[in-house]
């Protein structure tokens, strides 16, 4: 399979127009001379297309997945790729033909279909580091063409930073240059910047929130720090940026109208106050009081009848000779 083309050409990333569409993409046009009996003669070539793909490929080539108009004169025939590791690709073979002539194989190609395994578009090496890929004990040291960078010797056009690096040969050997500071604003811009959803949902803005930490130069025109744990705390944030938690923010008031108690008019609740509990405690004391009093009374009226019985005779007795 050495010698097989499997680039994607132009014309095929343009993609193959289906034959019912033939006329609109290539065109039958009398005065070109591909006319529609030039078209069916290319349309009906999938045998020769067939036996040109075998020939050259030698095994692997699977059913006819159909054929399609690239350009005048010329139809594409497609036919499945049964081979190892190719699954999703197809050959395709080109077909020409010329009034007055013979179809032609003009080209034959192995390609990607819209479920082949292709290879990712290729990276140089020094652009393969993205943000978050730097780890513990990595070293990531900047290019020496790193537009972010200038000396520390030169002006910046920041005062605050031209400040920071010193005296010439004193303060910093580099600091961030306008490109670099450009650079971060559109980072930080994109992820909490005006535009972002909660921003634009959002009553106020950072720029008036008490949890606002406010940076040094030229950067603090636009940017903050947010000092607040239940946002965004510790990263940095445009003062247009904003959401829920503001220092501004304050409890919502219940507006609603209030809503009387429903309750039934044919039912009717039994309560019972303290007082008629005092009252019926009370009373409870004061018949237990009068009944004990009667059960007292009860059981000493016998023993003081008997006593009169027992004078009487020994009145008798005494009186007996």
């Amino acid at each position: 399979m050495g010698g097989v083309n499997t680039e994607v050409s132009t014309d095929q990333e343009a993609g193959v127009v289906d034959v019912d569409d033939q006329s609109a993409a290539a065109g039958t046009d009398p005065e070109s001379g591909f006319d529609a009996e030039l078209h069916e003669r290319l349309a009906s070539g999938v045998e020769v297309a067939r036996a040109a793909v075998e020939e050259f490929a030698g095994a692997g080539v699977g059913e006819h997945l159909g054929s399609g108009v690239e350009a005048a004169f010329t139809t594409t025939h497609r036919f499945g790729a049964d081979l190892s590791g190719y699954r999703g690709w197809y050959w395709a073979c080109v077909l020409a033909l010329v009034p007055g002539g013979e179809l032609t194989v003009d080209e034959i190609a192995l390609l990607p279909g819209d479920e082949a395994l292709i290879a990712p578009e290729w990276v140089p090496w020094d652009q393969r580091v993205r943000a978050g890929d730097l780890g513990a004990g990595d070293l990531l040291p900047p290019g020496d063409d790193d537009e972010r960078l200038v000396p520390g010797h030169t002006l910046t056009g920041d005062d605050a930073l031209d400040e920071l690096a010193g005296p010439i040969g004193l303060g910093r050997e580099q600091h961030l240059s306008r490109e670099g500071r450009a650079l971060a604003a559109e980072r930080w811009s994109a992820v909490r910047g005006p535009d972002a959803e909660i921003a634009r949902s959002a009553k106020y803005h950072c720029g008036s929130c008490g949890f606002l930490v406010p940076v040094a130069g030229s950067l603090s025109t636009m940017f903050g720090v947010c000092a607040n744990e239940f946002s965004a705390d510790g990263q940095v944030v445009h003062l247009q940026y904003g959401c829920g938690a503001h220092s501004a923010v304050e409890k919502p008031k219940d507006t609603s109208p209030a809503v009387p108690e429903a309750f039934d008019d044919a039912a009717v609740d039994v309560v019972v106050l303290p007082q008629q509990l005092k009252a019926a405690a009370q009373a409870r004391a004061e018949a237990e009081a009068n009944s004990d009093r009667s059960a007292g009374a009860d059981s000493e009226q016998p023993a003081n009848a008997e006593q009169p019985d027992d004078k009487s005779t020994d009145q008798d007795s005494d009186s007996a000779p």
